[in-house]
């Protein structure tokens, strides 16, 4: 099912203005737009954000506007320059704050203040107005303006600390890993004060600390810390309610799967695929239940990586998990798109960009059955919809525009 007038999305109608950049705060709008919001993405020329410079891009074409990064977490939003420092800047954003419902933005707590449009400000505009501020550790305390990005933020939250292996430093999480958690938080405090506002005709501002959302990740860790005073530490790939509980090869150049049986109702249905005839290491006594397992799980991690190599990835997964043994092959990027359920459920979506031109980006994972989204506009271009947005969104005329823009203030 696709939006339709019978259909709309749930959205419809709700007017974002965003000043968020980087990752998580535009995976947050990205969302909203998908799902019916319109979002207008303010930038500046004069300091193009991270995320346009940063690879891949498209072939050699390295450019403000080439970059796939950037390209995947800005659909569905009109572009707009505006430099926040020139003197006309403040005067011109409270005027879209008129039009707009939901201001959103990560910078550094005290940014938006610096530039006279923090939520005093836009309030004493528009009183129904609702503002999303999230940063990297709130607003307030003695740290709020300490600066980082994602691999800063994993450490912070303890997730750093657990990954790895027992023996080794600790490792980052693959990436801005806590980026990829806040925005599911974000989206559901912003409906919240939507639906807040619906109910009582009143604005608010939400301020979602980036660290405090991470550790909801670590919630097994933090109540083993609390409730038995004990701290855990990297484990590589074993897992203490599993055995086995590991990635192993198979066939081809670099091919794995990923096993783990938590049960031993599962192990005994991995026993009759590694060992048909009923015979063989897997029958082995000291294997039979899971304190066994995990007390041989050296050796039964060799052995398990003896048998699996003779295995096609995929074909191994689909046995397995037929006779209910979890079990996954380890994707690489193009496995992805060759995904069978990622087909069906149409994760991938097909844009078609000025500079780029025909790219994938990635739809959101929620299928609302009577009103669904979908993904109509590929990301913007630097300042593509200034004119647009100012004149035909905000009610400037053609002369207010063309004075900001030889002014200087819409660079």
């Amino acid at each position: 099912m696709v939006a339709s007038p019978n259909n709309p999305k749930p959205l419809n109608g709700l007017k974002v203005l965003d000043f968020c950049w980087v990752v998580a705060g535009p995976m947050v709008t990205k969302y909203l737009g998908e799902y019916g919001a319109t979002v207008v993405r303010v930038e500046s020329s004069k300091r193009p954000e991270t995320l346009r410079r940063a690879a891949p891009f498209k072939g050699s074409s390295e450019s403000i506007n080439t970059s796939g990064y950037f390209a995947n977490y800005n659909t569905d939003k009109y572009g707009i320059t505006i430099d926040m420092r020139h003197p006309r800047a403040k005067d011109l954003i409270l005027r879209a704050v008129e039009w707009a419902d939901l201001v959103t933005e990560n910078f550094t707590p005290g940014t938006m203040e610096r530039w006279g449009v923090g939520y005093e400000e836009l309030r004493a505009v528009n009183p129904k107005i609702i503002m999303f501020s999230t940063s990297m550790l709130g607003r307030g305390g003695p740290m709020e303006s300490q600066p980082g990005f994602g691999p800063v933020l994993s450490s912070l939250a303890g997730l750093t600390h657990i990954t790895g292996w027992p023996d080794r430093d600790p490792v980052n999480p693959y990436g801005a890993y806590t980026d990829f958690i806040v925005p599911r938080f974000a989206v559901a405090a912003i409906v919240s004060g939507l639906d807040y506002r619906q109910r009582n005709g009143k604005g608010l501002h939400l301020d979602m600390s980036q660290l405090e959302a991470s550790i909801h990740f670590s919630a097994p860790f933090v109540l083993d810390c609390v409730v038995n005073d004990r701290e855990q530490g990297r484990q590589g790939n074993r897992d203490p309610g599993a055995a086995p509980h590991g990635v192993y090869p198979c066939l081809g150049d670099d091919r794995w799967i990923a096993i783990a049986c938590t049960s031993d109702q599962q192990w005994q249905s991995l026993q009759n695929h590694i060992a048909p005839t009923g015979d063989g290491w897997p029958f082995e006594k000291r294997f039979a239940t899971l304190m066994g397992r995990k007390a041989e799980e050296d050796e039964l991690d060799s052995l398990m990586g003896q048998w699996t190599p003779v295995w096609d990835a995929r074909k191994l997964m689909e046995t397995l998990q037929v006779s209910g043994v979890p079990a996954g092959m380890v994707n690489d990027t193009s496995d992805l798109f060759q995904d069978p359920q990622l087909i069906h459920r149409q994760h991938f979506q097909y844009l078609d960009h000025p500079e780029i031109g025909v790219y994938a980006t990635e739809r959101s994972e929620l299928t609302l059955s009577l009103t669904p989204g979908n993904i109509e506009r590929p990301a913007p271009l630097m300042g593509q919809h200034t004119e647009e947005v100012l004149t035909g969104f905000w009610g400037l005329s053609t002369e207010e525009y063309q004075s900001l823009k030889e002014d200087g203030a819409l660079d």
